[in-house]
């Protein structure tokens, strides 16, 4: 089958793997028709994120048409065209039980906090992802979820994980009406965050980033206010001001360790990686936010130490909640949000890309070339 294929930092390639194979009686195998490249891929291709190993394919967002399932599976039947969550989780774990899909305890032997993800390094389980043709997925009666009737097969692929991030972020946020909440990054995840603060009741959300493109169609698909930091003297201090000098209500770290806006952060975390990412937008949440606020963060950072300021935390009393999306959880209220048509998950894909050109889809994207918002690789069975 076809597949991407990770060489070493910035160097990807799409080869022929072997077909997957059924492992243990609860698997399945699914024949992908859609697979997207996250923000949070770019950290692997840009080599930050620790274990990345030559061979690996990469790809946690994908949908797909059951070919094959173990003796174990009861659940789904081969034709049924399923979501899958990146999450990979057992659902029967201690923290499973608790709707905490993304800290399962039996799904990733390599790591106590995170569990399984898709295609995520071995760090996150090492398993293969959905920028390929087919892929296993391990507990298939717990994770995928049939597409609904009628439900274009664009949303559906933004269910596996931008859309329920992004709501996660605002929930995480405990917005209350009327409150002020600043997003930093004007991804695809920070965009939807912006959408979804304002389910929540917010009366003002704010966007920081840098790329004027990105911050152009989060105005118009937040909608929201957007600025770009390079055009401002001090985020810090002009969010201050723009909030009557307290500072926001909820700050979202929707960014992680691929940031831009200091040269010590992109030093110390992108170069020398002597920490674990560049975590300047965590830095500005922090001290954006107001005195008693809360710092939500999604932004993806490795398991090494970060240099934030944790005094700043304490002093202000600020609640910080940051984890993983928990993608089940959220499904079935997502699925309705985009029926009643609160949320437009399709429009924010870009670029359509066969996945035999999964090197330039990705140059693309790291590159933010052609106004490129969310590519989405689509293997040659689903073109036909």
């Amino acid at each position: 089958m076809l597949a991407m294929n990770y060489r070493g930092p910035r160097r990807v390639r799409v080869d022929h793997k072997p077909y997957p194979e059924i492992l243990h009686p609860g698997d399945a195998i699914i024949r992908v028709t859609r697979s997207c490249i996250c923000g949070s891929d770019l950290h692997l291709y840009h080599g930050m994120v620790p274990d990345t190993r030559v061979g690996s394919t990469f790809g946690h967002e994908f949908i797909g048409i059951v070919e094959e399932t173990g003796p174990g599976v009861q659940k789904l039947k081969k034709g049924d065209h399923v979501i899958v969550p990146f999450n990979i989780a057992c659902g029967t774990c201690a923290f499973c039980k608790q709707e905490l899909y993304g800290n399962c305890h039996e799904s990733n032997p390599e790591a106590t906090a995170v569990g399984g993800i898709f295609g995520y390094s071995h760090t996150a389980g090492g398993y293969d992802g959905g920028q390929a043709e087919y892929v296993r997925v391990p507990y298939a009666d717990v994770g995928p979820l049939v597409i609904p009737t009628g439900m274009d097969p664009d949303d559906a692929v933004l269910l596996t994980d931008v859309v329920p991030t992004g709501y996660q972020a605002a929930e995480m946020g405990g917005i209350k009406e009327g409150d002020t909440v600043v997003i930093f990054g004007a991804g695809p995840v920070g965009i939807m965050a912006a959408r979804c603060a304002w389910l929540f009741g917010a009366g003002r959300v704010i966007i920081i980033d840098h790329v004027e493109y990105r911050l152009e169609f989060a105005r118009n698909y937040g909608p929201c206010e957007a600025y770009n930091f390079r055009s401002l003297e001090d985020p810090v201090l002009f969010l201050k001001k723009e909030t009557g000098w307290l500072g926001a209500d909820v700050c979202i770290d929707a960014v992680g360790a691929d940031a831009a806006g200091s040269a010590l952060h992109t030093i110390t975390g992108k170069k020398l990686m002597i920490q674990a990412g560049a975590a300047i937008a965590l830095h500005w949440a922090i001290n954006s936010v107001k005195k008693g606020g809360i710092v939500s963060i999604v932004g993806v950072y490795g398991p090494t130490g970060n240099l934030i300021p944790i005094g700043n935390v304490v002093n202000k009393g600020i609640t910080i909640r940051a984890n993983q999306a928990s993608v089940k959880r959220l499904l079935p209220r997502l699925i309705k949000h985009i029926q009643d048509g609160y949320i437009d998950p399709k429009a924010m894909i870009t670029h359509r890309v066969p996945l035999e050109e999964v090197a330039d889809a990705y140059h693309i994207f790291s590159a933010k070339l052609n106004n490129c918002i969310k590519p989405v690789l689509i293997p040659p069975s689903a073109r036909n």
